[in-house]
């Protein structure tokens, strides 16, 4: 393990292990700001629960179903989601299939402390403007990060992190995410489940960032922290509501300030799982996709990519209308 890996505290180690699979939706939608929100469709019980209907869409041929379920990765104890239309179709597919693979922990450990090890530039308190660096300063002291150990990775790792934390302040949970609760489902019902990338995959996306592009990103972050509640509260609503369109302007807008993170981390992804789809489709059976509800939403996403294929995804249940 590379040594400033291995300095840092197990905790913080397996907090971002866990972390992995947060990085296209709860990272980039935190990272810059966004237009207004929208006001939320899903049902507020009296007991204060939150009975949300998320987009779901279906790709069908004669002999093949594959269900297209956006997620976010960390919610609220409060959200129900998983009911109705969703819970009907994953319950009717033999496979679920999600963004990142389980691998082996020793592995991903070994991985991790590879790729997220600096890579030898300035450390990251060295490579921002006075201006920014004080922002930084405060920003680890208001989450509790130690700089010392951030010192020791690179700048996207960084970025990441602060991405994520003043989620986890506000009571967010990866354990509560979709992607987790569908995880967990599959295992009880004894469901294949498979992964559309390994964790080493999905970092090597960002190791492989020019250092420039990693401190830009790590600069959005920071400057989209005073409004991480709002904007990841206004994301909450629009996926809750099925608002696959609003979703979609919210992520464009995140993304604008950081445009090269756009291409590895969505554009080229939703290619690639276009591809796995149409490839699927030629094998009969019932298939639940979930990934992160930004690459279902918009310009360039996997169902705007598989018209350019002949399969049309069209939505299913009561969201259908939005």
């Amino acid at each position: 393990m590379a040594p400033g890996i291995a300095a840092m505290k197990q905790p913080m180690m397996d907090k971002f292990l866990r972390l992995l699979p947060l990085l296209a939706t709860a990272a980039l939608a935190c990272s810059a700001p966004v237009a207004g929100g929208a006001k939320t469709g899903a049902r507020v019980a009296g007991d204060g629960l939150v009975h949300a209907t998320p987009a779901l869409w279906a790709v069908r041929d004669a002999d093949t179903t594959i269900y297209l379920f956006g997620t976010v990765h960390m919610l609220k104890a409060n959200v129900r989601w998983f009911e109705g239309d969703v819970k009907t179709a994953f319950d009717s597919a033999d496979t679920l299939v999600i963004e990142v693979s389980q691998d082996d922990p020793a592995k991903l450990a070994a991985a991790f402390a590879r790729l997220a090890a600096s890579d030898g530039g300035p450390p990251v308190s060295q490579s921002l403007t006075p201006k920014r660096s004080a922002r930084y300063a405060a920003a680890l002291k208001t989450y509790h990060i130690p700089a010392e150990a951030m010192d020791r990775v690179d700048p996207w790792l960084v970025a990441i992190n602060l991405s994520v934390a003043p989620l986890m302040q506000l009571g967010y949970q990866q354990d509560l995410g979709a992607d987790k609760v569908l995880e967990q489902a599959a295992a009880q019902s004894g469901k294949a489940v498979v992964g559309l990338e390994s964790a080493e995959e999905q970092l090597g996306i960002f190791d492989a960032l020019p250092r420039k592009v990693q401190i830009d990103y790590l600069n959005a972050t920071l400057e989209g922290l005073p409004e991480a509640e709002k904007e990841f509260a206004t994301l909450i609503r629009n996926w809750s509501r099925g608002r696959a369109d609003a979703l979609a302007k919210q992520m464009n807008e995140s993304l604008k300030d950081t445009p090269e993170l756009a291409k590895p981390l969505l554009l080229d992804r939703n290619a690639r799982w276009a591809a796995w789809i149409e490839k699927r489709m030629d094998q009969p059976g019932t298939v639940f996709i979930a990934v992160g509800a930004g690459h279902l939403a918009g310009k360039g996403s996997v169902i705007e990519l598989l018209k350019g294929r002949r399969l049309v995804a069209h939505r299913v249940g009561a969201a259908a209308k939005h």
